[in-house]
């Protein structure tokens, strides 16, 4: 642990003479009052500051707006919003102040917030009026743990895979669905693991003021993801210094930020091992080496001026673990063993334990300005390496991943109904494997990328967004355009539909590219179709979407048996062609209500998949081992103010998953999913500290969930069908947070 978090620390140590010179010794001036409308009612979201500096804060639910600042003499402090015009009032600051009251008017000609195309996307950031979750819901969700992945597994169009990592969207695998942060993309989001064990993704959830994710139609900013795309913002300047300290069942982790007048430094570090909480039930396998690894994190940013930002961090982890997992390979006569490895294997006996060890790096900076509400510049870059050591049985098979990106983009803001963006974006991404010490398998693919989207709103109720995406993939020497449009039109005073359509493509799966095969295969293609009906009043939101994807030239292997196992090799001798194809239909319901009863928030979200793909190694066309016809979340959370305590509860619901036989072909079902989780939090303070403890229980209701099956011969020749289950039927976690910052009741 104390290696890995020095790792992290000297691999920026660079900016460190940097962070403290941002320090001031001026008086500090405390400036607080309220943002009002026409009508005298409180403004939530308005961002407040003096004129031509960085000082400033942003209002709360009741239009409070507090912050400091070392300016003195003559100011002016302006309000600022989309929806309403900019309002200022001349101040003099010789000490603190308060009680200053802005009002702000309604801003007609600029309220692009009348109407917002919607289709494919769920918003979970406080910058938009119709946004339906906001970063805190993602994070407080019961069952997610805090997991932002596991949390957006609630929402319409998602599937509860359980053993499997990434996010599956609208009949797309775990490869079809990005995840970025600040724009770049995130190679291998998940923490590695044994096979048939979900891990977590690999970033804390309040290290991000924003949430967007699409399940289709996305925008031209965007490519290589069949399906969807999940893409995370960082928090900018914090409003205070703070420490947090924590602790449960699964391990210890600290965190602090240190907040100047115009930049800012955080970090934190965790130590993980699992034996705890293990330790307190008997497992559904045996850990050969329970999950122990360490992180640590750390970020700078600064503010050079009050439309500007500029953010560095690094992420760091390690970690171990293993199970006894059954040996695909016993009892395989010489005569089908393809290889001396597979030989070896098959005498092993019918388990054998898989460990892996991963050690992880992820790096990013990007900056952002905007000059007179005219003209925007954002460029980010990243790059990142994950070294993989794994050992199948006493057979090794290691891996080093790696990733560079850097995007660029500007915008012209023509009007205030009409902006253009234009940007390029190259990643250099590449994979060196070698398995049982016989196959050294490596590519390394380059995408180059420029891109160009318009957003004009001609009146209030009508909203279009056209974008084109051309990509070059050095690898596969294949050029692409991918055209994308989408629209929205209000049909009343609280409703709209949006609709969305456009091409996407992507490179063929890692295990292909990695084979080196004699023929490269070209780029797969989806095409997408969304329309979506939205009503949002009054804190209560209904929305109804439906959607059809086709897709084309998927890669599919030729006179290849169909083979169920997760650990087969892909070699050079493999043929493989573009003939795949298939289609995903399907209709999504979503209901939040946080208006009907105080301190009672609830969401419903509901979907229908049809969807058959013939690809890979499938023999027929059908519906892949990842889909649940029907997929049903609710979602609830309730405070009792005398109690201090917040209770939440979601309940989970998956239709059975088809499921592979030797003589029918994926034509079993595994049984329904069913998962209730609840959880409560209790806040209480010691001196300067404030404290949450957390209690969470998942599967409260001890159902015996089954994820799938695995198949493997056994000594003597029989073919064994092993289900795949959870670590644990039913889990209960404790841990307590503490701060130096006084938190908010909706943070429990």
């Amino acid at each position: 642990m104390i290696r890995l978090v020095y790792a992290c620390f000297s691999r920026v140590f660079i900016i460190l003479p940097f962070l403290f010179a941002a320090a001031i010794s001026n008086a500090q001036y405390k400036i607080s009052g309220t943002v009002v409308n026409e009508k005298d009612k409180p403004l939530k979201g308005v961002s407040v500051y003096l004129d031509n500096t960085i000082d400033g804060g942003t209002t709360d639910s009741l239009g409070i707006f507090r912050f400091t600042t070392s300016e003195k003499g003559n100011q002016t402090i302006v309000a600022s919003e989309i929806s309403h015009e900019n309002a200022g009032l001349p101040i003099v600051i010789n000490g603190d102040m308060s009680g200053i009251v802005l009002k702000m008017k309604s801003n007609k000609a600029h309220n692009l917030d009348a109407v917002v195309i919607t289709a494919g996307s769920f918003d979970a950031t406080n910058d938009k009026s119709k946004t339906v979750l906001r970063p805190l819901d993602i994070v407080t969700t019961a069952g997610a743990n805090a997991d932002i992945v596991k949390a957006i597994e609630t929402l319409p169009g998602t599937q509860q895979t359980g053993a499997d990592n990434g996010l599956f969207v609208r009949g797309g695998d775990a490869n079809e669905a990005a995840i970025l942060v600040d724009g770049i993309v995130v190679q291998n989001a998940f923490l590695s693991g044994p096979p048939g064990v979900a891990t977590r993704s690999r970033f804390g959830a309040f290290q991000f003021s924003g949430v967007s994710f699409s399940s289709g139609g996305y925008s031209a900013r965007y490519g290589q993801a069949l399906s969807g795309v999940l893409e995370l913002t960082s928090n900018d300047l914090p409003d205070k210094s703070t420490i947090n300290l924590g602790a449960n069942m699964a391990g210890l982790y600290a965190s602090g930020t240190k907040k100047w007048k115009n930049s800012s430094f955080d970090f934190g570090g965790g130590y993980n091992n699992t034996t705890p909480f293990f330790g307190l039930a008997t497992t559904n396998f045996k850990f050969y080496k329970v999950p122990v690894g360490g992180n640590g994190n750390m970020r700078y940013a600064w503010k050079p001026n009050k439309d500007g930002i500029l953010k560095v961090g690094l992420n760091c982890m390690n970690s171990t673990s293993g199970i006894t997992i059954p040996n695909p390979f016993a009892g395989i006569p010489d005569s089908f063993a393809t290889n001396t490895a597979i030989k070896d294997l098959s005498k092993e006996g019918d388990n054998l334990n898989f460990v892996t060890k991963d050690q992880y790096y992820f790096g990013t900076a990007s900056y952002r300005q905007m000059w007179k509400a005219k003209y925007s510049l954002f460029t980010a870059a990243s790059y990142s390496l994950d070294q993989t050591n794994n050992t199948f049985g006493d057979k090794p098979i290691n891996e080093q991943d790696h990733r560079a990106q850097f995007r660029i983009e500007g915008k012209d803001y023509f009007t205030s109904r009409m902006n253009l963006l234009l940007g390029t974006d190259v990643q250099s991404f590449g994979i060196d494997k070698k398995s049982f010490g016989i196959f050294n398998q490596n590519f390394t693919e380059t995408i180059i990328a420029a891109y160009t989207e318009l957003e004009w709103t001609p009146v209030n109720r009508i909203a279009f967004r056209p974008g084109l995406r051309y990509e070059h993939s050095a690898l596969l020497n294949v050029d692409k355009v991918a055209p994308r449009m989408s629209m929205a039109i209000m049909t009343g005073s609280h409703s709209q539909v949006s609709l969305a359509s456009g091409i996407f493509y992507q490179d063929a799966d890692n295990s292909y590219l990695m084979a080196g095969l004699k023929q490269k295969p070209g780029m797969q293609e989806a095409i997408h179709y969304i329309a979506n009906w939205q009503y949002t009043n009054d804190d209560r939101t209904l929305r109804l979407e439906g959607y059809y994807k086709n897709y084309a030239n998927l890669i599919r292997e030729v006179y290849n048996g169909y083979d169920p196992t997760t650990y087969r090799i892909i070699t050079n001798n493999t043929i493989v062609n573009n003939s795949g194809h298939g289609y995903a239909q399907g209709l999504e319901l979503f209901w939040r209500d946080k208006k009907t009863v105080k301190n009672l928030d609830y969401w419903i979200s509901y979907s229908y998949i049809n969807t058959k793909r013939l690809y890979a190694n499938y023999p027929v066309e059908a519906t892949p081992t990842f889909i649940a016809d029907h997929n049903l979340n609710i979602v609830s959370k309730y405070f009792v103010d005398k109690l201090h305590t917040s209770f939440s509860a979601t309940y989970s619901f998956a239709s059975g998953r088809p499921s592979y036989e030797p003589v029918t072909f994926l034509s079993s079902r595994t049984p329904a999913f069913n998962n209730l989780a609840v959880s409560a939090a209790y806040l209480h303070s010691f001196g300067k500290w404030f404290t949450v403890f957390y209690l969470s229980i998942d599967n409260i209701t001890n159902q015996h969930n089954v994820f799938g099956y695995r198949y493997s011969y056994s000594m003597n020749g029989a073919v064994n069908k092993t289900p795949i289950l959870p670590a644990l039927y039913r889990s209960i976690f404790f841990g307590v947070n503490m701060s130096l910052t006084q938190f908010k009741k909706d943070e429990l």
